[in-house]
């Protein structure tokens, strides 16, 4: 296995000539990191139109869980066109849409019975949970977490709290959603003196219900086990209990957010899982289906008390995708999921290394192969230095290695969970000399658009 360590001149001129078109005809609203032009991939490796190739530690944004191209996936998905490619699943019925639905609940940590609707991506899931939420307990008003990403469509974007770019010029959005803070390891959320989790829901308790949210019109919380955009920011084993027990006291309703954490990644099915709370609702999408358009809002049977026709759409559980998360499940729980927290914590011990040998690396956090490794100006204040995160994505894309951000400042390791040591051991030499030039850069221009996905 090659080690992506020669700089390349890219872009290509194959590339070039693409990126030309896009240039002329893409929308200027999407979020490109450098300029990586696609021509196939397989596993953990990338190539692009002129040949040039590259190790993948993005699996596209988290998304092609079992590696690119798996053939067992490629099989499923082949066999499954051949017989049919779609046939509207809320209209009517066929067995991977059943057959997926069943394998869901089997996996799901909440008890009692389950049931699915499917959905094309993370923010149609969400969606789908805002208004069961409303219509089950017949109240107006959500809570979220301040650094939380949930999607761009309207009710999703009014849970998001992220960046502002991302709710720029499009208000009125939905009302009657409040933004709370979100625990951090090193960063206390405004509002609160300290970063411990019981810190966090007091001020829900004490401030948010006792000055502006009456609790008892609040339908649900959602929440990220892990903020993914945010920053791979992972809160501290006192938030969960102390919220939980906040939102059972109020009949509230939990909504885990596990768009990026779920299906394997972090060593467990589900990121919740690390925590021992129980959701009444669990969003997936992403990693699903290994790369095809898939989500699913999996929650208690109990909430679905909406007719025929409440809520509905025309390409969720689509049978094609459904074949190709019927066999990324098979995957994920052979191995994949074992290797996940296996190779991880390998990862993130090699990253704790480099907090050690270099003063712009701060904390390194995540589970599993959901890894974030945070930038800073120095150890001892802390400060986000976005510029040099920027830096040394690029330089790491322009050496064969695929990286991306997160966050302020954050670079995040998100691989596809047939991540090996060796593909480890062959990315950190790449990342280290990308550091080390990194850390001589105190402004880079912005050759190209900064916000990230």
């Amino acid at each position: 296995m090659p080690t992506p360590i020669k700089r390349m001149k890219l872009p290509g001129p194959r590339a070039k000539a693409i990126l030309a078109k896009d240039s002329l005809f893409m929308s200027p609203s999407y979020t490109r990191c450098y300029p990586l032009v696609v021509d196939h991939a397989s596993g953990m490796r990338v190539w692009d139109v002129d040949g040039n190739e590259f190790l993948d530690f993005t699996a596209g944004v988290a998304v092609t869980s079992t590696g690119h191209c798996h053939p067992d996936i490629v099989a499923a998905i082949t066999d499954q066109a051949r017989k049919f490619i779609h046939m509207a699943g809320t209209d009517f019925y066929y067995a991977p849409q059943s057959d997926l639905a069943a394998r869901l609940a089997g996996i799901a940590p909440i008890k009692g019975d389950k049931r699915i609707f499917f959905t094309n991506s993370g923010a149609e899931t969400v969606e789908a949970a805002f208004k069961l939420a409303r219509w089950y307990k017949r109240r107006p008003r959500m809570l979220a977490f301040l650094g939380g990403f949930h999607g761009r469509t309207f009710g999703a974007l009014s849970l998001s709290a992220s960046k502002p770019i991302q709710r720029n010029g499009f208000a009125p959005l939905v009302p009657e959603v409040t933004h709370v803070p979100y625990p951090h390891p090193y960063h206390p959320p405004i509002g609160t003196s300290k970063s411990t989790g019981t810190e966090c829901v007091k001020f829900i308790e004490d401030v948010i219900f006792h000055r502006s949210v009456p609790p008892e019109e609040v339908a649900a919380c959602i929440v990220e086990p892990i903020q993914g955009e945010g920053g791979y920011v992972v809160p501290p084993d006192d938030f969960w209990p102390a919220l939980k027990k906040l939102l059972d006291r109020h009949g509230i309703l939990l909504i885990a957010d596990e768009i990026q954490s779920g299906m394997g990644r972090t060593g467990k099915w589900f990121a919740i899982e690390h925590t021992g709370i129980e959701p009444d609702i669990i969003c997936v999408a992403k990693g699903i289906a290994s790369g095809l358009p898939m989500g699913a809002m999996i929650s208690k049977a109990s909430l679905h008390t909406w007719k025929a026709g409440a809520h509905a759409n025309t390409f969720g559980g689509n049978p094609v995708a459904c074949a190709a998360a019927l066999k990324t499940i098979d995957l994920i729980e052979g191995s994949l999921m074992a290797n996940a927290a296996k190779v991880g914590a390998y990862l993130k011990n090699r990253l704790h290394q480099f907090a050690l040998q270099f003063d712009i690396v701060g904390d390194v956090r995540g589970r599993g192969l959901m890894v974030g490794m945070e930038i800073v100006k120095d150890h001892e204040t802390r400060e986000p230095f976005p510029q040099a995160r920027d830096a040394i994505v690029d330089s790491a894309f322009y050496h064969g290695l695929l990286l991306i951000g997160c966050g302020e400042s954050t670079i995040r390791f998100c691989p596809p969970l047939t991540c090996s040591t060796r593909d480890v051991d062959a990315a950190l030499p790449v990342l280290a000399d990308a550091i080390r030039h990194a850390a001589k850069v105190r402004w880079v221009s912005p050759k190209i658009s900064r916000a990230r996905i």
